[in-house]
């Protein structure tokens, strides 16, 4: 079940919303909270209830990890112990269901075997969860993160608004929330923001980025016949499609979010106007940012250990993402193009160089264009194809009167994912992000009917909406 389906906004959160606040209402904020667990695994099962067990006993086996890690707390050997099981654990199953025939591939390549591939399917959400409850785990074993009731726990992995693709939520932060008093009645002035934010998202995801994805996918999928005009609208049209899909689910995560009273945090701020790559990843996808932020380069780099420990880092926790995206050599070249670009942009920082805003920033974007590349194809052999034909001049060395001709010829059979794409150009460089319309947000007329627009133009073209992009992660 996903968001932007007439299933989801006409049946799932109506009944779950009534319920929940009947049960908070008849019967206390426990057998609410049991409510909401069930519902949430409930949505989670619609996809496949196949991985229903798996999520369940995830959430059982770190519950008790956690209990344990507490009461051995001031021992020396138990705590470590219990860390290193719970990191197995949690990383062994990922590693399984994501990694493993991407390693059999590898280890036949090298060694000349011929062993065969599991039939595996990847569990929706599992690196999202996952990440969640390691952040916990590892948060309780330093003593950083406080204690929480089995269904506290089980709201917090399993809360239906976030457990798919996140955002990612700290353990502490969703305590806050869940147990304070608000949370146990009817907010109108949340609801409305909820849904402001809910047609907000549905607009991204069904007006902007599923045309545009459809667009991009057919141009990757002929590009070795592609025209340069062809294949730079693809790469244009990819790297807003994947903004809109994901920023568009995660506005929709934060509205539904805020039906219940919790406020989850915000994943973007406006990613395109970043003037550095540094700038970039500290804008987009932020809640998995800081996760490897906080559990990877910190780990490894501390504050004044220099520049040689400052790369490394960076490199290392680049190279460890590009693998968290996807189990494919693309992605872990994807992962260092964006470790190089962070380390130089850093540098320039510690030696205090910077470009003069314009440049930077139209520098950087060109840079996400290109690396973007490798994120979107299937494989090196697409992305090549794709990289063949947008750095091809040939044709405007030959005759630029031709090649121009080329470029409107393109623009007149495009039309409608041109005119989305320059749309899509102009929210991402001149429109407030999420995050600056919710703090200027005052309830008006204008917002309603705005709202209302919006929403009932994605209900019409709902029908055919396609999973999100980052479903597959």
């Amino acid at each position: 079940m996903i968001f932007s389906s007439y299933t989801f906004i006409f049946v799932f959160l109506p009944i779950v919303f009534t319920v929940y606040f009947m049960v908070q209402k008849l019967a206390g904020d426990r057998p609410a909270k049991a409510c909401l667990v069930a519902a949430s695994l409930y949505f989670y099962a619609h996809g496949n209830i196949a991985f229903l067990p798996l999520l369940a006993g995830t959430v059982v086996f770190n519950y008790f990890i956690l209990k344990l890690l507490r009461k051995n707390r001031g021992r020396r050997v138990a705590p470590k112990l219990l860390l290193a099981l719970a990191v197995l654990e949690n990383l062994g199953l990922l590693f399984y269901f994501k990694y493993m025939n991407f390693f059999i591939k590898n280890v036949n390549y090298v060694f000349g075997t011929d062993y065969i591939l599991y039939d595996i399917v990847l569990p929706i959400g599992i690196s999202f969860y996952t990440f969640q409850i390691l952040a916990h785990v590892i948060d309780t074993y330093r003593g950083e993160s406080e204690d929480s009731t089995f269904l506290e726990f089980a709201v917090f992995v399993t809360f239906f608004p976030q457990l798919i693709v996140g955002p990612i939520v700290r353990h502490d932060y969703m305590m806050e929330q869940i147990r304070a008093e608000k949370v146990r009645r009817v907010d109108t002035s949340n609801i409305i923001k909820g849904i402001m934010l809910f047609s907000m998202g549905c607009a991204k995801k069904i007006l902007i980025a599923d045309p545009l994805i459809s667009h991009a996918q057919h141009f990757y999928n002929v590009m070795g016949n592609g025209s340069f005009f062809e294949a730079w609208g693809a790469v244009l049209a990819y790297t807003f499609a994947y903004y809109f899909d994901f920023s568009g689910y995660i506005d929709m995560a934060l509205g539904l979010g805020l039906f219940f009273n919790i406020k989850l945090p915000e994943n973007f701020d406006s990613p395109y106007k970043a003037r550095n790559f540094a700038d970039f990843w500290r804008r987009w996808n932020i809640t998995v940012s800081n996760f490897f932020y906080d559990y990877i380069f910190r780990r490894i780099f501390r504050f004044g250990d220099g520049v040689p420990k400052l790369v490394m880092a960076t490199m290392v926790t680049f190279i460890v993402s590009g693998l968290w995206h996807g189990a494919s050599w693309h992605f872990v070249f994807w992962g260092m193009a964006n470790g190089i670009l962070v380390c130089l942009a850093n540098i320039m920082t510690l030696k205090r160089k910077k470009l003069p805003f314009p440049l930077a920033w139209a520098l950087t974007f060109f840079l996400v264009l290109v690396t973007r590349v490798l994120f979107d194809a299937n494989g090196m052999t697409q992305a090549l194809n794709v990289y063949r034909t947008m750095f091809d001049i040939r044709p405007a060395l030959s005759g630029f009167r031709d090649f121009l001709g080329s470029g409107l010829d393109y623009v007149g059979k495009n039309l409608y994912e041109t005119v989305l794409i320059i749309t899509g150009a102009c929210i991402c460089f001149f429109a407030p992000n999420t995050r600056e319309f919710l703090t200027e947000y005052r309830p008006k007329l204008y917002h309603a009917v705005f709202a209302g627009a919006l929403f009932a133009i994605s209900l019409f073209f709902m029908g055919g909406v396609s999973n999100f992009l980052y479903f597959q992660f």
